[in-house]
């Protein structure tokens, strides 16, 4: 029970901070669990892949209400929704393989690089320029299958990549969200097989665990953060774009710093 109180305690944050950025849990997940698990007594090799792997699965559940409001809302491409999925899924399996593959400190340092160049982003609101029309299938499933490989390699739903592609693609940016929402759920899905697949068989899982997802984390964060994301967001309506926006550089920043010298 104690262990559980601690995860919800961490939705709380992790949904708090997601309602006020504006930005999947993925990025807050990931430096959330990694110290409670190592706090735990898993070595980073495992932690850290638990706590990739048990962001995807919350992205799982908190994804879907997401989809499902933009589906009714008709902000989805469907055109492109098939070919993007197909990459993605693809991809993210390839990601969730690969990130088993390799040591915790190489998926930490990869984690904080990401964070960190997104954080440049952030700072100085970074976008392609659209205007473009639709690329053929072929480079949608090809595009995808990069964007699902790195998502699934760091624990995020590719919001954070999905959308400016698909911008750089000529989608305005209602549908983009849109499409990258829906999308999103399927990276989350394919890379939480890839992650039970990877973890199957490793010894030092603690109980409760299902290859590197540890499902009272999911359970804790996931119920937790539903109430609290709405709160963040109210909080966020109430405070200029660009001071949440640089906030969120400098969270970015901090969170990156720290996990590149954690080690």
């Amino acid at each position: 029970m104690l262990d559980l109180l601690i995860y919800v305690l961490a939705g709380v944050v992790v949904g708090f901070a997601s309602g006020l950025f504006g930005i999947g849990g993925g990025v807050v997940v990931v430096p959330v669990l990694l110290p409670i698990f190592q706090a735990q007594g898993l070595s980073m090799d495992v932690a850290m892949h638990m706590a990739v792997g048990s962001s995807l699965a919350t992205i799982v559940v908190t994804g879907l209400s997401s989809a499902r409001a933009h589906w009714r809302l008709g902000n989805v491409v469907l055109s492109a929704l098939p070919w993007l999925v197909a990459g993605l899924m693809t991809g993210a399996l390839l990601g969730a393989h690969l990130a088993a593959a390799l040591p915790g400190d190489i998926l930490r340092v990869i984690f904080a690089v990401f964070v960190l160049t997104l954080a440049v982003r952030m700072a100085f609101a970074l976008q392609p320029p659209a205007g473009r029309l639709m690329p053929r299938p072929a480079i949608v499933v090809v595009a995808g299958a990069l964007i699902g490989t790195i998502s699934s390699l760091v624990g995020i739903g590719g919001g954070t990549l999905v959308v400016p592609f698909l911008i750089w693609a000529g989608v305005t940016m209602r549908q983009a969200v849109g499409t990258s929402s829906a999308a999103g759920v399927s990276i989350a899905i394919a890379g939480s097989i890839g992650f039970i697949l990877a973890g199957t068989g490793e010894d030092a899982l603690p109980p409760w665990s299902t290859g590197y997802i540890y499902w009272p984390a999911v359970g804790g964060i996931t119920v937790a953060s539903v109430f609290l994301a709405p709160v963040g967001a109210k909080v966020a309506t109430r405070l200029p774009a660009v001071w949440l926006r640089r906030a969120f550089a400098v969270f970015l920043v901090l969170v990156g710093l720290r996990l590149l010298l954690s080690g």
